[in-house]
């Protein structure tokens, strides 16, 4: 199904927050970094409430068993409607988890509610909320649209984007954490079965909040940790701009 290879894209605000001016998300929201995820006076610098979070992760050997041993028990998933809690999209893009990543923020929980009537991000919620697994991802492949956005906010990182076959070997994974509409944290990644239930949060919980982390990042991190991996990654906030 994969047709063409995207540039491996950035995990930073300024490439997040290109995309999401080229394609329609509300000016409203911004991307932001997130320097720690337990430090008070650091987390003050982000504008609360999160709605979602991207994270790039070392894809450590800890990290791919604890996947195999969780995807074993799972189904695939072919839900599709409106009356999905989140809408999730499987990966066949060659490089595409950073785009995902982002479309995974953005078109789900209150950020979907806030794209421009009649934007690139507003056909591509339109049309693929009734279609399946395999051909969501085939519309993804598909969309000239998205695939030049993609392509120039790559140009803006602040390191020259690797090559595709050394992207391959960095072996680090995109993944993104949303509030579904049923209130529960979900961890959204191209690559698994489906979309993963983490656990139900409170209303007053945003996805930077002691139990989201918990829950989501936080998790991961600690396999890392436990695994013998190392902190190598980096985390973006969607947010309400700064006032």
């Amino acid at each position: 199904m994969a047709s063409r290879v995207f540039t491996v894209l950035e995990n930073n605000p300024e490439v997040m927050n290109d995309l999401a001016n080229k394609l329609g998300l509300s000016p409203a929201l911004s991307f932001h970094d997130v320097y720690s995820l337990d430090d008070p006076d650091i987390l003050a610098m982000v504008p609360r409430p999160v709605f979602a979070i991207v994270a790039i992760i070392p894809f450590t050997d800890a990290w791919e068993q604890d996947r195999k041993a969780e995807d074993a028990n799972m189904a695939l998933y072919d839900a599709s409607g409106p009356t999905e809690p989140v809408l999730w999209f499987k990966q066949t893009i060659v490089h595409g988890c950073g785009l995902i990543g982002f479309l995974h923020c953005v078109l789900n929980g209150v950020p979907k509610d806030m794209i421009v009537p009649g934007s690139a991000l507003g056909k591509v919620l339109e049309e693929t909320t009734p279609l399946g697994r395999e051909d969501r991802a085939r519309y993804l492949n598909e969309s000239q649209t998205l695939f030049d956005a993609s392509e120039a906010a790559a140009r803006l990182g602040d390191t020259v984007a690797p090559s595709a076959d050394r992207a391959e070997r960095l072996g680090q994974h995109f993944v993104a954490f949303v509030k579904g509409r049923d209130g529960h944290l979900w961890e959204l990644e191209g690559s698994r079965k489906g979309p993963i239930d983490r656990g139900l949060l409170g209303e007053d919980e945003d996805l930077l909040s002691e139990k989201a982390v918990e829950l989501g990042i936080g998790r991961l991190i600690k396999m890392q940790l436990a695994g013998g991996g190392d902190l190598r990654f980096s985390c973006v906030a969607l947010a309400l701009q700064d006032r």
